[in-house]
């Protein structure tokens, strides 16, 4: 069963990674980049933190969630433990902020799939290592 993890945390890591990878540059998909970079400008409008005064630069916005993709993904696939699980909740909040501004510009249901794909993948990451702990070589 553990392969089954492992092959789900690299996957999903690298997914993460060519989102992310597709946010920061145009080289991948010039019409994909695009398409997200002109999202983000309704994303940054209805920002979670706007009520409290911030409210971010669309394009900032767009590169710092590729940076925080692009890096969680790599150390979600191929990290140490330690960053894998400091990763999966970096991108568990992501995905709950993109759920979040998905739903407050009233987009359809099928546009949340997803990112709610994807935290269900993360969540069952998360506590997959929390279930029966192995003996300890003591015993």
């Amino acid at each position: 069963m553990a392969i089954v993890f492992t092959a789900i945390r690299v996957l999903l890591g690298l997914f993460f990674a060519s989102t992310g990878l597709i946010k920061l540059t145009d080289q991948v998909s010039a019409e994909v980049y695009q398409h997200m970079k002109s999202q983000f400008v309704q994303f940054a409008d209805v920002f979670p933190l706007k009520d409290f005064g911030f409210k971010p630069d669309p394009f900032q916005y767009f590169q710092a969630v590729g940076w925080i993709e692009l890096v969680a993904g790599i150390l979600l696939a191929f990290g140490p433990r330690i960053l894998q699980e400091i990763s999966n909740l970096v991108l568990c909040i992501v995905m709950i902020g993109a759920i979040y501004t998905l739903l407050v510009l009233k987009e359809p249901i099928a546009m949340c799939a997803p990112a709610t794909v994807c935290l269900g993948l993360l969540l069952l990451l998360n506590i997959r290592g929390h279930g029966k702990k192995s003996k300890s070589k003591a015993e």
